[in-house]
């Protein structure tokens, strides 16, 4: 086991225009999940194991943290990375600021690292885009 000091943060922030229940309705909602990140079996329960799934596999998590419109977090499990997603939204004078913190990379992990590093990003930009749509 790895000494905690070593394990490395992805952290994203992002200011998006829209109220924090309109985003927190983007990250609980499986039908909206699937349009901006992944297909899974989410259900917002405390304890609640789901999947998320791709053509190069799946992701296993469970939920942790539960405080709507404020505080989402869940592990997430796959290609031996065991790490912990934290999603927190604050409002802002323009809307909220959404901040994605994924903990748990060890060093010899660089390649999940990295992936993350772009992935969530990109995931972001999906979710706003969504948010656009939704209206």
């Amino acid at each position: 086991m790895s000494d905690a000091t070593e394990l490395r943060p992805v952290i994203v922030e992002r200011e998006i225009a829209y109220p924090a229940d309109k985003i927190w309705r983007a990250l609980t909602q499986p039908h909206l999940i699937k349009e901006w990140l992944m297909n899974s079996d989410f259900k917002l329960e405390l304890n609640h194991s789901f999947k998320f799934s791709e053509a190069w596999g799946e992701i296993e998590c469970t939920v942790k943290t539960v405080e709507p419109n404020k505080v989402l977090a869940y592990s997430w499990s796959a290609f031996g990375l065991d790490s912990l997603v934290t999603f927190t939204l604050t409002p802002n004078g323009n809307g909220t600021t959404l901040r994605v913190e994924q903990v748990g990379f060890r060093p010899d992990q660089e390649q999940a690292y990295q992936g993350a590093r772009q992935a969530w990003p990109a995931y972001l930009a999906q979710l706003e885009e969504l948010l656009g749509r939704a209206g």
